[in-house]
């Protein structure tokens, strides 16, 4: 028997190798949950050391055209991922009057926005498939979790600095021009 001939018993040997494995599985236990809390196996969004950089989201221009016919021009963020959606002007503690954001939804999809760590009041326009302003969210209340609901059928929403829509009279009809626009 090959057993009597190693000193060995079966049940040395199960017992030997249910320890092995037992001391295998208790290494990569310890190393999964060291690895979850340095937050190396936590996904990209946990690890993220706080909010990107407005820099690194795509820029563009958004015109919009009143019903008079005047025209005016904003320099734009667009955000153009999930991500960069969920952030929009979070965090951002000043606004020039020409700068704003776009978010550009898909078709068929409920928006609803909010002001969570946003620090600036915000002009929100809900613009509808042309491009045309459907609606028009005033003087957004900075760091406000109240939800803002976009009316139906809206395809993109643009933030710009809180009053501007008063100040060059923006208003419900004009319509909104740029290449990033759905």
């Amino acid at each position: 028997m090959r057993f009597a001939e190693s000193g060995s018993t079966p049940r040395r040997t199960r017992l030997a190798r249910a320890a092995s494995i037992l001391a295998i599985v208790a290494i990569v236990a310890i190393v999964a949950i060291v690895a979850i809390v340095a937050g190396v196996a936590a996904p990209p969004a946990a690890r993220a050391a706080g909010p990107e950089p407005l820099s690194a989201f795509p820029r563009g221009v958004l015109a919009i055209r009143s019903v008079a016919g005047r025209v005016i021009d904003f320099r734009i963020w667009i955000a153009n991922t999930p991500q960069r959606a969920e952030q929009g002007l979070m965090f951002v503690r000043t606004l020039d009057a020409h700068d704003g954001m776009l978010f550009p939804f898909p078709r068929g999809q409920p928006v609803v926005m909010w002001m969570k760590n946003t620090y600036v009041p915000l002009d929100m326009l809900f613009l509808d498939a042309r491009g045309r302003i459907a609606a028009i969210t005033r003087r957004a209340q900075p760091l406000s979790l109240d939800l803002i609901y976009a009316p139906e059928g809206t395809r993109a929403v643009v933030e710009l600095q809180g009053g501007i829509c008063d100040r060059l009279g923006i208003r419900v009809g004009d319509h909104a021009l740029s290449s990033a626009l759905p």
